[in-house]
């Protein structure tokens, strides 16, 4: 797909990756309609010419403003990349189920109920892609952070099973998989925190612009899935084929949380 001139709608996009991916489509010569719950944030991080709209995507009546406001504003819906998402850092057997549907909420069924707004406009069309920001955790199980996990494998799913769902009405999808990324996403999670062996392999974490780029670059040759960094698909590999090691491993980098 070529970017130029394509109305992008992102979520999330006040900070990290949605405000990288911004200014990355935006250099590309895409028009940008963006959306996050910190409206301040939304204006430091747009592009000229970006159309904003402040608003939170677990709220029907906010997912409805966003799309109806972008479709007046520009005609058009050409990409929809669901980047919002949240993170907690608490085991799966003692989080509160009301956390626990919270991340569900925010992490699945919003960007579920965002493209089923999208999506009868792209069909109508026959034109468009479906962009999922997962995690390296929706391939491979972070224990330290396993229902957020489990949150970004639904999305994976989804993803996917969108993917064949469209294809006869040439509308695409694609799922972003990335690993550490330097991001505010550890200050903002709703509990807990980052356990030390992986707080210190920070140093080789992507930044929000090598995410950005590499989303961007996945568009526009029509990927299934963007792992990045790269070398991400060896931890995935490794899991499938020496999946005892790979969770003793994991095991005790969780024990020094």
């Amino acid at each position: 797909m070529r970017i130029e001139g394509k109305v992008v709608l992102i979520t999330g996009a006040s900070e990290g990756i949605g405000s990288a991916c911004a200014r990355e489509f935006a250099t590309s010569g895409a028009r940008l309609s963006l959306t996050a719950r910190n409206e301040e944030g939304l204006r430091r991080a747009a592009p000229p010419d970006s159309l904003i709209t402040a608003g939170d995507i677990t709220n029907p009546e906010a997912r409805q403003r966003i799309v109806d406001r972008t479709l007046e504003h520009f005609g058009a819906i050409d990409i929809l990349i669901n980047n919002a998402g949240v993170g907690i850092y608490q085991p799966s057997w003692e989080m509160p189920m009301e956390e626990a549907r919270y991340l569900m909420e925010v992490n699945f069924f919003a960007p579920l109920a965002m493209t089923q707004l999208v999506a009868p406009h792209m069909r109508a069309r026959r034109s468009g892609m479906l962009v999922n920001v997962g995690s390296i955790g929706g391939k491979v199980v972070l224990p330290w952070m396993t229902l957020y996990s489990v949150t970004k494998s639904a999305l994976g799913t989804l993803t996917e099973g969108q993917r064949i769902e469209l294809m006869r009405d040439n509308v695409r999808t694609m799922l972003v998989c990335p690993g550490y990324v330097k991001t505010g996403f550890q200050k903002n999670v709703r509990a807990g925190r980052t356990p030390e062996k992986v707080e210190k392999a920070r140093r080789f974490a992507i930044t929000p612009e090598h995410c950005a780029e590499s989303i961007r670059r996945g568009v526009e040759r029509d990927a299934r899935t963007v792992v990045t960094p790269r070398s991400g698909w060896l931890f995935v590999v490794a899991m499938r084929l020496f999946p005892s090691i790979v969770e003793s491993r994991m095991a005790a980098i969780n024990g020094t949380a």
